[in-house]
């Protein structure tokens, strides 16, 4: 018998808020999180803005030692985690440190270090290049981190599936958890890959808005006139846990996880294929893995990049699925909002969709003023919508044709 598996604490950094429930409340609210890139010259290259964190001071988490052997990715990541473990109210010290794991996915992690440390290879050669140079870069690490500040030794792993990534993970957790494996799973993504390489890169390949004089304005997913995504920085981490643990210990439950699934497009490295075929497959998988009907599903968190192609295919996709219920199906894209974090992009909007359950709101997709005719569902434009759902959907996909749906629905006893 599978196990019940339920949301009890949330931690997430964002270029909205260093803490959730700042974010939420600028999400609710349909503020903008981007802006002009400060952390390096930008001239000569396409695209100049992004969605940055500022005024996160790692020291307040992680003690000065630490903080000067991690990347930015990872400290984003220890925040977080330290964040929902408080929110949770888990007594570590009263746990079985083998019953609880870690599971965060990055798409890039540490950039910024291999970036630096390449400089340092370059002008004064290789015995200058950190000892902690391939442990502060490797993914993993901030999962790693993690296990060793907090001591939880249960299972510990880290997805590396592009913008997926942070779905994967809370996706893998879910079933440690389902199949008896963990009592408790730390899992989330997270990302900090605004860097002059990681700029130049997907400037190059022209996946990035350059609607540069108006930043707050460049992240438009479903409108006509969006011209490419706009990135983002930072974390989204939660505790999931099996549901008699967290009631025998009087947890709150902000949601239970019900459904996952996951796909892939065998079809382009970067692009979806047009009918959105793939996602449509992962949103079917976690209806069904949840044992409901489309029409339960009252609202989902779109993957929604402000991409040409990847909106269009997206709302096939729900078209596929939701067939003549699909226009009744609530749709946002908080990505207008936050700009596009990558591979923590499904950590932050997990938590975005249990709390749209919680507090009965709907967070909007800003900067819709132009609909395209090819994206023709009710994308909750502008303004957040006050609307009970008894289950909803986050959607992440990313380059290498990888799909991941999770479904959250109201918990119940």
């Amino acid at each position: 018998m599978k196990k019940r598996v339920v949301v009890t604490g949330v931690g997430a950094l964002t270029s909205l808020g260093l803490d959730v429930a700042t974010t939420w409340q600028a999400v609710c609210a349909g503020k903008n999180g981007i802006g002009s890139v400060t952390r390096f010259n930008t001239e000569g290259f396409d695209c100049r803005i992004a969605a940055e964190i500022n005024g996160f001071d790692p020291e307040k988490y992680i003690d000065k030692k630490s903080v000067k052997r991690m990347d930015l990715f990872t400290r984003y990541a220890v925040a977080a985690a330290k964040m929902a473990i408080a929110d949770s109210s888990l007594k570590v010290e009263a746990e079985n440190p083998a019953r609880i794991g870690v599971i965060v996915g990055s798409g890039i992690g540490g950039l910024s270090i291999l970036e630096e440390e390449h400089k340092t290879l370059l002008a004064k050669g290789p015995g200058r290049v950190s000892p902690f140079f391939i442990p502060m870069m490797i993914n993993n690490m901030a999962s790693g981190h993690i296990a060793i500040i907090c001591g939880f030794k249960g299972p510990n792993t880290c997805a590396v599936t592009a913008c997926a990534s942070g779905n994967h993970s809370l996706g893998q957790a879910f079933r440690l958890i389902q199949n008896h494996e963990a009592d408790i799973m730390i899992a989330g993504g997270t990302e900090a890959a605004i860097t002059p390489l990681s700029f130049a890169g997907f400037c190059s390949a022209r996946a990035m808005s350059t609607r540069n004089s108006e930043p707050e304005k460049a992240s438009r997913p479903f409108d006509k006139e969006r011209d490419g995504f706009v990135m983002g920085e930072g974390a989204g981490l939660v505790v999931l846990e099996e549901m008699e643990h967290a009631r025998n210990r009087g947890a709150k439950i902000y949601a239970e996880v019900a459904g996952f699934g996951m796909t892939a497009d065998a079809f382009h490295m970067t692009a979806p294929p047009a009918d959105g075929e793939g996602g449509a497959r992962a949103m079917k998988a976690a209806i069904d893995d949840a044992g409901l009907a489309p029409e339960a599903i009252g609202y989902i968190n779109a993957h929604g990049t402000s991409t040409l192609v990847g909106d269009i295919a997206e709302t096939q996709a729900i078209k596929q699925v939701f067939g003549s219920f699909a226009g009744k199906v609530a749709v946002s894209s908080t990505k207008s909002m936050t700009g596009h974090l990558l591979g923590a992009a499904g950590g932050v909007e997990f938590i975005f969709t249990a709390l749209a359950i919680r507090d009965g709101i709907l967070p909007p997709t800003i900067n819709l003023t132009n609909p395209d005719p090819q994206c023709d569902l009710d994308y909750v434009p502008n303004a957040a919508r006050k609307v009970e759902v008894e289950a909803a959907i986050s959607n992440a996909f990313g380059f290498g044709g990888h799909n991941a749906s999770i479904l959250v629905r109201r918990f119940k006893p």
